[in-house]
């Protein structure tokens, strides 16, 4: 059996769908696994042991911008892709995404699996599948490989990261140069798009005051790099400048690519993020996390989107993380610092 599963959201969501390629890889003997990702999140699989081929396509729009070449080169892939003749393609999203199975139907599978409120709008998908907003996104993804005949596994399957060396490598000569200690600091993250889901200056700066006075732990400190303004992908530069005027001796600032920060992060005590794709890697880093979550009325909700680890753990506000009390907070992180 050949299958291809195409994923073309972001980082988070592609970690997230490492569970269904594992459990594809194990159920059935002799499986060919290829991922179709695109050239933003293609690095998430790199090192999997559940592939067989990563096919990478790059994005036509990107930043509200069209990409001519991009388009081009698709046309160019697409058939390379029909020439595999796959038994089954998966569009590998737990919500329906018109573009991805348009992309996926275009591969001309002998069958294509998809999510969609309804399938008469697409009729040439053999395997529609109804949208499930009750399940985490791990499950809904699972869910997927039933029309090929899978069950869903009988015991819980984790996202996975296969850290490379040159990410570990980075962290051991940054802490070394601030005189830090792996495993002796806590990673305190901004990273998401919405400021309600953001700890505040006034918290990231006394949380880390308790994680010194209460563990001995120093916090290094990482946020988004760039400007709101960026289309593509919004930074946190002036929400951190507060914090880092602040110039709090407990705090080590980090402003870098993600590949560096992920080092970092697999080698801390423990980490706190809001709900971000850098919260879904930290839940799979040995040290865990504690995901912040707030406003899920419009916001997504940890039902849906928690992080998913052996030491993972979230706390939800009402409105907004402010909210938070700094005892529920110190609580949690306790745990995950006395459990590691």
């Amino acid at each position: 059996m050949k299958v291809l599963v195409l994923k073309r959201d972001k980082i988070g969501d592609l970690l997230l769908t490492t569970p269904l390629l594992a459990h594809l890889k194990s159920s059935v003997a002799g499986v060919q696994t290829h991922l179709l990702a695109n050239d933003y999140n293609a690095w998430v699989v790199a090192g999997d042991p559940d592939l067989d081929r990563v096919w990478v396509y790059r994005r036509v729009r990107e930043g509200g911008r069209l990409n001519p070449s991009a388009a081009w080169d698709w046309l160019l892939q697409g058939p390379r892709l029909r020439r595999e003749r796959f038994d089954w393609v998966i569009v590998a999203n737990g919500e329906e995404s018109p573009r991805a199975i348009e992309r996926a139907l275009s591969v001309r599978g002998a069958r294509t699996v998809a999510v969609c409120a309804e399938a008469k709008r697409y009729p040439a998908l053999s395997d529609p599948l109804p949208p499930d907003r009750s399940a985490h996104e791990v499950e809904r993804l699972l869910a997927l490989l039933s029309p090929l005949g899978i069950p869903m596994p009988s015991a819980p399957i984790l996202p996975r990261y296969v850290l490379p060396a040159e990410s570990a490598d980075f962290a051991s000569r940054w802490l070394g140069e601030r005189g830090l200690k792996p495993g002796g600091y806590v990673v305190l993250g901004l990273g998401a798009r919405r400021a309600k889901k953001q700890p505040s200056t006034a918290q990231v700066l006394s949380w880390s005051a308790c994680f010194r006075r209460a563990w001995g732990l120093e916090t290094v400190f990482m946020w988004t790099p760039g400007g709101a303004e960026d289309a593509g992908y919004p930074g946190d530069d002036e929400v951190a400048r507060p914090l880092l005027d602040a110039k709090a001796p407990q705090i080590h600032p980090h402003r870098g690519p993600i590949a560096e920060a992920l080092g970092l992060v697999w080698s801390a005590r423990t980490s706190v993020f809001p709900d971000s794709g850098l919260m879904h890697f930290a839940a799979a880093s040995p040290g865990g996390v504690l995901g912040l979550f707030a406003e899920t009325g419009v916001s997504p909700s940890p039902r849906q989107w928690a992080p998913r680890g052996a030491r993972a753990d979230w706390l939800e506000a009402a409105k907004s993380v402010a909210e938070l009390e700094e005892r529920a907070v110190m609580e949690r992180v306790g745990q995950l610092v006395g459990d590691k």
